[in-house]
């Protein structure tokens, strides 16, 4: 699909010459670097798994220092891949969104990396929440309150682990401080900032409010600043462990699925973005915040975009292609991907009766639910495996409908003429066509590779004045689209019936149970901390 700021949409040559500019994604499972010229070609590129350490039911972290190795590697990896490594411009970080390291004054972590959906801090978010009307905190933060945000994090560490928290001297955020350690100055931009709990959008500063309510320092966070500064050069230790040439322009960049937004020039209101990997993230841009608060009792988010003086509205679904990796485990066993996505295409539309609800880690919609689980319905004996694994896509997609339908009202966005779509998980086409035809919309699979590693050396390219501002950059990068149609008009009549029918009530039905089941295993059976 062509796009005012980005009209020829064609691969062109990586140029010869001239600079090139590095983007790391530091993601949930994978970390992603790429080297690219001005107009986005793929110079060289590189990834490593991320390990991520379960120790208790409901908690999840990584161990930094693996994390700064990889980080390490792959950088290494990427910039060997480059004939002339001293045309490297500038180095931009994306990461995941609200976990960070604590660092105590020697720059050392003080503690492990708590990820991004940790549910360890049920506790913590129910007092916040008991000190400020839902209503007056998204009127601040343009959020709502979750456990995965950063304020329940820190609560929850200064709570139960007062050694390592008298020790903690500073918090940044995983693409902060991956930065800091490559030679910038401890900075945080405002789209991570606005993941927090903590962040006044409306004057992009911190909340004391907010701040008083969690026992928090506003010294304890690096200083703010808008996507695209400039903040630091390559240290020598740091080149010396990833091939950077020393003094490199570090520019800031920050949230993975804002990244991504900026490469496929979704940043306008109006714009849309479904970024699927792990989790999925329902994008639409905005031109300033949205002050209604029925947006966030209906359970999205705002906030500020990775490029400066931009907002968005944000959607979730927290495990979509982390559905699809479960049930690839769990119902594939001995079969390949290949073979059980041959045998999903062979189940006709509806799955043969069989529906999934993706709520393996959090629900979103129509509002946030820290005790909600997944499930299958309408199982029976002639519920195949490819039944069931289609069942689980057809899942995803009614999870994106729920999700994008209300998003597109508050953002007051009249039509909708076709949902550009990144991420790793874009690739499974069967996925993308039971979303075109669920949503009766085109998909635009815009083939770049790792966007949003390509948004984070976008805004490291602004930093070092290779593009003279957001819009510039988003003129100057190249790609090709897969658009994906709606299929026949039998499949989106019965998943328009499906929908209306029985989607929209799974949640509401099953939630007592999940409740139930929640409370037995993670309250009445703690587990040791």
């Amino acid at each position: 699909m062509s796009d005012d700021r980005n009209p020829v949409n064609h691969l062109v040559p990586a140029t010869r010459d001239g600079p090139l500019l590095v983007g790391l994604d530091v993601g949930t499972s994978t970390v992603k670097a790429v080297v690219v010229d001005v107009h986005g070609q793929t110079v060289a590129i590189a990834s490593r798994p991320q390990a991520i350490d379960y120790p208790h039911p409901g908690w999840a972290s990584h161990d930094p220092a693996a994390v700064w190795n990889i980080c390490c590697a792959v950088l290494r990896e990427a910039v060997a891949g480059v004939k002339q490594p001293d045309r490297i411009a500038a180095v931009a970080v994306a990461s995941m969104g609200e976990a960070g390291v604590t660092l105590d004054r020697a720059g050392q972590p003080t503690g492990p990396i708590i990820a991004w959906f940790d549910r360890r801090t049920v506790t913590q978010t129910d007092r916040f929440a008991a000190a400020i009307d839902d209503d007056a905190l998204f009127a601040i933060t343009g959020t709502v309150l979750q456990p995965i945000m950063t304020a329940p994090k820190l609560m929850w560490l200064a709570e139960t682990k007062p050694d390592l928290w008298q020790r903690t001297d500073r918090f940044l955020n995983v693409s902060a401080w991956i930065a800091h350690k490559l030679g910038a100055e401890p900075a945080q931009d405002y789209s991570l900032a606005s993941r927090t709990g903590l962040f006044d959008l409306e004057s992009r500063t911190w909340s004391q409010r907010l701040l008083d309510i969690a026992g928090l320092d506003s010294a304890l966070f690096g200083h703010l600043a808008p996507g695209g500064t400039p903040i630091g050069k390559v240290a020598a230790e740091a080149t010396a462990r990833t091939g950077l040439p020393q003094n490199t322009i570090i520019g800031l960049a920050g949230h993975d699925h804002l990244c991504g937004a900026f490469a496929g020039g979704v940043i306008r209101r109006g714009d849309l973005l479904d970024s699927i990997g792990t989790a999925e993230g329902l994008l639409v841009g905005l031109d300033a915040p949205v002050r209604d608060v029925a947006m966030g009792q209906s359970g999205y988010t705002q906030g500020a975009h990775v490029v400066p003086d931009q907002y968005y509205g944000l959607g979730a679904v927290y495990t979509a292609g982390g559905s699809i990796e479960w049930a690839r485990a769990a119902i594939g066993q001995s079969r390949s991907h290949e073979d059980l996505l041959t045998e999903a295409v062979a189940v006709p539309a509806g799955s043969l009766g069989v529906m999934f609800l993706p709520h393996l880690r959090l629900a979103m919609f129509p509002r946030l639910d820290s005790r909600a689980r997944g499930a299958f319905v309408g199982l029976t004996t002639d519920s195949t495996a490819g039944a069931m694994f289609r069942a689980v896509l057809e899942g995803v997609a009614f999870e994106g409908r729920a999700g994008f339908g209300p998003l597109s009202r508050f953002a007051q966005v009249d039509s909708v003429n076709g949902i550009k779509v990144i991420g790793g998980t874009a690739r499974n086409r069967l996925l993308i066509e039971i979303k075109a035809s669920v949503m009766n919309t085109p998909q635009h699979v815009l083939n770049i590779d790792e966007a949003t590693a390509l948004g984070a050396a976008m805004l490291g390219g602004m930093a070092a004045g290779v593009y003279r501002d957001a819009d510039d950059a988003i003129a100057q990068i190249r790609y090709e689209s897969n658009d994906v149609l709606p299929g026949s008009d039998e499949d989106i009549q019965l998943y328009t019936v499906m929908f209306d029918r029985i989607y929209r009530h799974l949640y509401g039905a099953l939630r007592p149970l999940h409740h139930k089941l929640y409370d037995l295993f993670m309250v009445e059976r703690p587990t040791a901390s």
